[in-house]
């Protein structure tokens, strides 16, 4: 059932894959899309013990995985890999709220990021969002493993993740009311919740923007609600949030921030705006962020492939807020920080794990 040859070979400097998949029908459409794109694929499997044993031989750059798959599937597969033969993985799942939670799960135990299969006719959506694939396993492959696994396997992370996490989350004093607007794209998740799971109860609101698909933004939401002592729900046209509240912006639409009165802000929701390549777009809310809050107001700019946010960072910059991004040395994809940063509006550098003091800390 595996395959260990090149097919049709890679261009220079593009990854080596290794599609893992129960079906060969799919085995063979991603790989054709991969190998189309200039993409080395060099091994295929039909379920996780397979993908185990085609890895240690290949020694890919990457792995697409599914996570439905008979006998050992993705999540273990995953575990046991990056055990054995520490590879980025992205993750290949089902476009619904099962989906959702099992890839979370995935991304717990080592995945890198996931592709969100369309829904309808399988084959007809995977092609018709075949450069979106290809994007994501070239962001997968220049994953930073070492960053993501240091990130993972910290026990403050783990404790981040347990059900009583937040609960005992010391308070911070700040001088005016505070907004902080979040934006992360590949590695983000565990950044994401990392950062909010430290960040200490005070008069702040947050507004949370992760390149995620629509079905997975609401799940987020509920684990970082677990995760933080702050009230996390999923974005909706009209919601409002004030002190100790955040919101996660809704995938397939834009999260403006449309209003802001007496440290309370209210956003509204955008699905018509198909200029930007990602929606949601940190763009687009930082942009609407620095043109709306008159008080305290803080960018933050973690781990992700890609430009988005850094016109957004450099407008809040220009409005008087306070900017930080991640450091190089923790970021999973060093893309989204690198752009901000050479935008010139980035005031400060921090690592993950001082991110959430920075923010109420008032330092740059």
């Amino acid at each position: 059932m595996s395959r260990t040859t090149d097919r049709r070979g890679g261009r220079d400097g593009s990854p080596r894959v290794v599609v893992v998949d129960d079906s060969p029908f799919m085995r063979g459409l991603i790989s054709d899309l991969l190998s189309d794109a200039g993409v080395a694929v060099v091994g295929e499997a039909g379920d996780g013990e397979e993908a185990l044993s085609v890895v240690a031989e290949t020694r890919p750059d990457v792995v697409t995985m599914d996570v439905e798959m008979p006998g050992m599937g993705g999540l273990e597969a995953v575990e046991r890999l990056m055990e054995e033969t520490p590879t980025p993985v992205l993750m290949l799942s089902a476009h619904t709220d099962e989906g959702a939670e099992v890839t979370f799960e995935a991304l717990d135990r080592g995945a890198v990021d996931f592709f969100a299969k369309p829904g309808g006719e399988v084959s007809t959506g995977v092609s018709r969002e075949s450069d979106r694939l290809v994007e994501a396993v070239r962001s997968v492959a220049g994953a930073d493993l070492d960053a993501a696994t240091r990130e993972r396997d910290d026990p403050s992370a783990a404790a981040a993740r347990s059900p009583d996490a937040g609960a005992d989350a010391d308070a911070a004093d700040v001088d005016e009311p505070l907004t902080v607007v979040i934006a992360a794209s590949t590695g983000g998740p565990n950044a994401v919740e990392r950062v909010l799971s430290a960040l200490p109860m005070a008069d702040c609101r947050v507004v949370i923007v992760q390149h995620m698909p629509e079905a997975f933004t609401s799940r987020f939401a509920n684990r970082l609600d677990a995760a933080s002592a702050y009230d996390v729900r999923e974005a909706s046209d009209g919601a409002r949030i004030g002190a100790g509240e955040a919101l996660v912006a809704r995938g397939g639409s834009h999260t403006l921030i449309d209003s802001y009165r007496s440290g309370r802000l209210r956003v509204k929701l955008d699905e018509d705006d198909d200029s930007h390549t990602v929606t949601p777009a940190a763009d687009v809310t930082m942009r609407s962020a620095a043109e709306v809050i008159d008080d305290p107001l803080v960018g933050v700019v973690l781990t992700g492939m890609g430009s988005d946010a850094a016109e957004g960072i450099r407008a809040m910059a220009d409005a008087g807020a306070r900017t930080l991004a991640q450091s190089e040395d923790t970021c999973v994809i060093y893309g989204m920080p690198k752009r901000a940063v050479e935008t010139g509006g980035v005031d400060a550098v921090y690592d993950l794990d001082d991110v959430a003091g920075a923010i109420v800390g008032g330092e740059a």
